[in-house]
Order: structure tokens, then C-alpha cells, then sequence
């Protein structure tokens, strides 16, 4: 009795060490995305005891948000795109209702607590794709970097990219590139690609070598969900989670960043070495910081940013505008006596934020403040922060 009872647990023990063991040697049973030549793109999924599958993906037509999969005599269940166009996409299937990934694709993204699965069609050199790939060129490090914000009473992290070369250079300029909200300083360095777009356009001669400083922007925390002692917590875009009580703001604190990385780098500690822009959320620190700090940026870009300032919010925002005495002496500050060489606000033309965004340049065309105007179509989305990262850093230091 005693035997067969030894046996038993090794059977067990067996058991579980072969499932802990099972992802060294499993791998998809499908291939799943499969880009065909036309750049169509062919989805599988193995599942042979689905009622429905159906695929959500950002290449689809607007007016859709899933398609459905036809199911073969096998199980596998497939579906076939149009031919796309050069860029980075991302999906995912919905099985009897529920929302899964692809087990058959190992690429994937986080945007605060949702997970997608990412494919590239890479298209020709110079195009989106190829601009978002890993290409045959010198390459920049990244760099998870530690700091004391004494404003904050906090040790923080940043990603901090530095260009190819980095170490036989001196004097760089610099790049604070701000995310949105429910982001993190991981954001920029994956969800858009932000390496790779400056690896590509500095081996193009289309962009200066830099330094690109991509902060937390939640004063806050720390570092990204689960990478700082506050534990493993599920990030939220707005609500959530009781984190801790900030000392001050990201605005306040932001000069705390501007020192760490002059007394650290190799850089040029001047405005016309310095540059900030940001989208959503960190298009909002990047419009306030500048005015905050007038002597700092010579190069400000907004993207797709929510523009606000003090005052009653029930009062609508051109009148706080061109009521506010603060206000306007800090933007004649920075626009009369600082001057940036450049003011550059990008917008898709379905984003919700657009009429906040037309409100702020109604204000600054009454002033004549000079600044550049892009919009582009789609709305509050990385495809679009991708393409202003991309055109803005072509025209920063130059």
C-alpha cells in the first residue's frame, strides 16, 4: 500500500513538471498572421469545439469592429484581409463572445491593462513599416534608468534612448517624449516604437543623433504597474487602484528630470538643445510645462493633446482663455520674449479632443502666436502619435 502511494505522488510530481514544462517544446499549430504577397494578411486559429470566432483588428474598415471567421473541416478557423497598406497593426479573436489572443503569434502590446497581438507589414524602405521595423542599421540602447526626484520624494524611472555612437559624441540634444493617460514610461519604447523610428531616421540622415528621455508621467508612481515596490496592481486608465498621494505635479516636478540627465549624458544644456512633446495626456504636460518653464524648449509639440487650464471648468475654455491675466502672461512670455523655433500641434481629424484642440489655435491666431498645424485622419490613436513622433523629430535641432 505503501508503494502504490509513492507511486501515485511521483505520477503527480511527473504530471506537474511536465506542465511547467510544456512551453519549452509547444508552439503554434497554425500559422497565424500569415502576410501574403499581395499584403494581404491570413488569420488562423485552431479551435475545434468553437460555436464562433470572430477577429477585431485596427486595419479594418471603420464602419466594422469584427469580422467574422469561417471555420474549416479541420478546426481551423481563418479569415483573409484586403491587401494593407506599409504599417504596424494590431488584433485579436473574440471565441463564443469571450476575447482571447493568438496563441500561434508571440508579438504583443499592453496600452494600460489591455493586451493585442501586433503584426508589421513592412512595405518599402522609407514607409511606415519599414520605419517602425528592425532594420540593418547602427543601433541607439535603451535604457531603463533610475532617478531621485526630490519633488516628489520618490526614486523613479525613465526609458532613455541614446543614439548609435553615442559613446565618441558629446553634446547632444535632447528629446522629453511624454505619454498619454493610463501610460507609463514603457509606452513610448512599445507601443510606439520610438527606437526604431530614431534608429531609422538618424541611418537616413532625416533626423540628428539624440538623446530621447521617455518619463513616467504619473507623479505618483514610480515606475510601470508591477515594476516598483507598490506590488503587482491592475493599471487603469482613469480610477482603480488606491495609489499613493502625490507630493506635487508632473509640471513641478519635471525640472528634477532636466537635471538628472544634464549631470549624466553628454548634452548640450541649452534651449536650443531641448525639445518636448508628448501626446494626450502628455500633450498636456508638454503645452504646460513650456509655459511653465518659457526658457527651456525651444522645440514644443502637442500631440493630440487635451488643452486646459485653471479657473471654473463649467466656463467654457476660450473664455477662461482670453480671461485668464496668468495665463496670457505666461503664453506672451513664451511666444514674444522666448520665441521657440518651433510650436507644432498635430490632431486626427476624428479625435475627441479635436475641438479642444481648434479652441486653443482659435486663441493662439487671435495673439499671433506663430506655431505649425498637421492633421491627419483617425482619431485619439498610436497610428497617428507613431507619424507625429516621426515627423517631429525630423524637424527638431536643425
Amino acid at each position: 500500500m505503501k508503494s502504490r502511494f509513492i507511486t501515485l505522488i511521483l505520477l503527480a510530481a511527473a504530471t506537474i513538471s511536465a506542465m511547467a514544462q510544456q512551453a519549452l517544446f509547444s508552439g503554434g499549430t497554425v500559422t497565424s498572421p500569415e502576410i501574403n504577397p499581395d499584403n494581404s494578411v491570413t488569420f488562423r486559429l485552431f479551435s475545434p469545439k468553437a460555436i464562433t470566432v470572430e477577429l477585431e483588428g485596427d486595419f479594418l474598415p471603420d464602419t466594422l469592429r469584427s469580422v467574422k471567421m469561417e471555420e474549416g473541416k479541420d478546426g481551423v478557423w481563418s479569415f483573409t484581409t484586403q491587401p494593407l497598406d506599409p504599417e504596424l497593426y494590431s488584433y485579436n479573436f473574440v471565441v463564443n463572445g469571450m476575447r482571447q489572443l493568438d496563441p500561434s503569434n508571440i508579438y504583443q502590446n499592453r496600452d494600460v491593462a489591455t493586451w493585442t497581438n501586433i503584426f508589421i507589414i513592412k512595405g518599402d524602405k522609407g514607409s511606415r513599416g519599414d520605419l517602425y521595423s528592425v532594420n540593418d542599421v547602427p543601433h541607439g540602447n535603451l535604457s531603463k534608468v533610475w532617478y531621485d526626484s526630490p519633488t516628489l520624494g520618490l526614486n523613479r524611472r525613465m526609458t532613455i534612448y541614446t543614439p548609435p555612437g553615442y559613446e565618441k559624441g558629446k553634446n547632444y540634444p535632447v528629446l522629453y517624449l511624454l505619454h498619454g493617460s493610463g501610460g507609463d514610461e514603457n509606452a513610448w519604447s512599445e507601443l510606439g516604437r520610438a527606437a526604431q523610428i530614431l534608429d531609422n531616421l538618424i541611418a537616413a540622415g532625416k533626423a540628428v543623433p539624440m538623446i530621447v528621455v521617455m518619463t513616467n508621467g504619473n507623479p505618483n508612481c514610480a515606475a510601470a504597474p508591477g515594476e516598483w515596490d507598490f506590488g503587482m496592481y491592475q493599471p487603469r486608465f482613469q480610477g482603480g487602484v488606491e495609489l499613493p498621494k502625490a507630493k506635487a505635479s508632473m509640471e513641478e516636478s519635471f525640472l528634477d528630470i532636466v537635471n538628472y540627465v544634464e549631470k549624466n549624458y553628454k548634452v548640450a544644456k541649452n534651449k536650443q538643445h531641448r525639445a518636448i512633446c508628448g501626446l494626450s495626456m502628455g500633450g498636456l504636460h508638454s503645452f504646460q510645462i513650456s509655459k511653465r518653464f518659457p526658457d527651456k524648449f525651444d522645440y514644443i509639440g502637442l500631440f493630440s493633446a487635451a488643452i486646459r487650464i485653471g479657473g471654473d471648468q463649467k466656463i467654457p475654455l476660450p473664455e477662461r482663455m482670453r480671461a485668464d491675466k496668468e495665463f496670457n502672461k505666461e503664453m506672451e512670455t513664451l511666444f514674444n520674449v522666448n520665441k521657440p523655433k518651433l510650436y507644432w500641434i498635430a490632431i486626427g481629424n476624428t479625435d475627441f479632443l479635436y475641438e479642444n484642440n481648434k479652441e486653443y489655435r482659435d486663441y493662439l491666431d487671435s495673439k499671433g502666436f506663430p506655431y505649425e498645424y498637421v492633421e491627419t485622419s483617425g482619431g485619439h490613436i498610436w497610428r497617428n502619435w507613431r507619424i507625429y513622433l516621426t515627423d517631429f523629430a525630423q524637424k527638431i535641432f536643425k
